[in-house]
């Protein structure tokens, strides 16, 4: 089974709804089968690359609240997310550019596979929601994106020039092809899609559905008759 996830590194709901399919992987009996890729989805690509601004101020003028308004809707988010076992520091945040950091993520399916992308993408969700890091600067990207297992001096490169900048597009456009206005946006198989952080529940309901009609099992209509086994033929 192959699960596709866009999502940003800035995305609060994104981190509770990977915790939320994690626990339902975990009762999953299948999970060992189940590969999970991360996707590029940028929430605002006209952030600056080096963010300083507190995001709660941005995101109170982008929805017309005030900044008031918007910590207590954050403090919500907070509390459900503290449910989930994460601990958000919503209120220390900067706004901040993320292409470079998804340019990373593609960096790492690349070079390690989905493992080490999963890798990459709980280290950039805990340095931006758990330290309040700006992971639009490259210093921290690169502390983070080799901590979490990638070659340096790749990292490197890659954050000096524009490669997989094109995947990050492409990955952008299927999105909105798929009719994504929103993350996080689960894709299975490319056959089911789910949006927004879920509870577990309803990802354990999607896994079952998903491997069942994947693994068919044939109903036997008759139980007699003889057959040839490995051993040859009774007769």
């Amino acid at each position: 089974m192959h699960i596709e996830i866009w999502s940003d590194v800035v995305c609060p709901w994104c981190y509770v709804g990977k915790r939320r399919l994690e626990t339902a992987l975990g009762r999953f009996e299948h999970a060992d089968d189940v590969e999970v890729v991360y996707r590029s989805f940028e929430l605002d690509p006209t952030a600056p690359r080096h963010g300083t601004e507190l995001s709660t101020g941005v995101i109170a003028r982008k929805y017309g609240r005030t900044e008031d308004e918007m910590r207590d809707m954050q403090q919500q988010l907070v509390d459900v997310a503290a449910g989930d076992g994460l601990d958000l520091r919503l209120f220390e945040t900067v706004h901040t550019n993320t292409v470079d950091a998804h340019r990373l993520l593609h960096l790492a399916l690349d070079t390690g596979g989905p493992a080490l992308q999963r890798e990459l993408k709980e280290a950039l969700l805990a340095a931006y929601f758990h330290d309040a890091r700006d992971v639009g600067d490259h210093a921290v990207l690169t502390e983070v994106a080799t901590g979490a297992g990638l070659d340096h001096d790749r990292v490197v490169a890659v954050l000096d020039g524009d490669e997989y900048a094109g995947e990050v597009a492409a990955d952008v456009a299927q999105a909105r092809a798929f009719g994504a206005t929103g993350v996080p946006f689960f894709v299975v198989d490319r056959r089911y899609a789910v949006s927004g952080a879920q509870p577990a529940e309803v990802f354990e309901r999607l896994l079952a559905q998903a491997w069942a009609e994947s693994h068919p099992v044939l109903e036997q209509v008759t139980a007699t008759g003889e057959v040839c086994g490995p051993d040859g033929c009774a007769v």
